[in-house]
């Protein structure tokens, strides 16, 4: 007799279980766990995309709003910052000397970050902007996104270098 695929998945459940006795953790979970044992490229994945996350949101709020100049850009790095430093000191709890110091973990996504916060302040903007005064001519420039294609290709040009 064949087995259906969610007894074979039940079947399989407990080879999987997690450590001191948890329940099967996701993916996302085991990157919120202080228990769990990060290496330090999984570390500073996770800085990074919390970072992406981080300026998107504030990106599309600061785009919103508008909240424009130099005193919300800085927020943006304090938010941005003090996020990223709650998460590896406080949640999980680690010793950031084994990961190359607070300066390798705290710039980790850090420009790719602000790029990407600009990004969606821009467009934001500019598509509310369009919307209001209803004139094509307030369209998004399209040289934007061919900005942020170069700047992301030429980081994983430099990463594929470097290693």
């Amino acid at each position: 007799m064949r087995k259906s695929k969610a007894a074979a998945a039940a079947a399989k459940q407990p080879h999987h279980a997690a450590q001191n006795g948890h329940a099967l953790p996701s993916r996302l979970a085991r990157y919120l766990d202080p228990d769990a044992s990060l290496d330090k490229d999984q570390l500073l994945d996770a800085v990074h995309w919390i970072r992406q996350a981080v300026g998107l949101a504030c990106g599309l709020l600061w785009g919103a709003v508008p909240l424009v100049g130099v005193f919300w850009i800085a927020l943006f790095f304090t938010i941005s910052t003090v996020i990223v430093h709650l998460y590896y000191a406080h949640l999980l709890k680690i010793d950031e000397e084994d990961f190359g110091g607070h300066a390798a973990l705290l710039q980790e996504g850090l420009f790719a970050s602000f790029t990407l916060f600009l990004l969606a302040a821009f467009m934001d903007s500019s598509i509310q902007l369009g919307s209001l005064l209803r004139s094509p001519s307030a369209e998004i420039p399209c040289w934007i996104f061919v900005v942020h294609f170069i700047h992301s290709f030429v980081q994983l040009a430099i990463m594929d270098v470097m290693s």
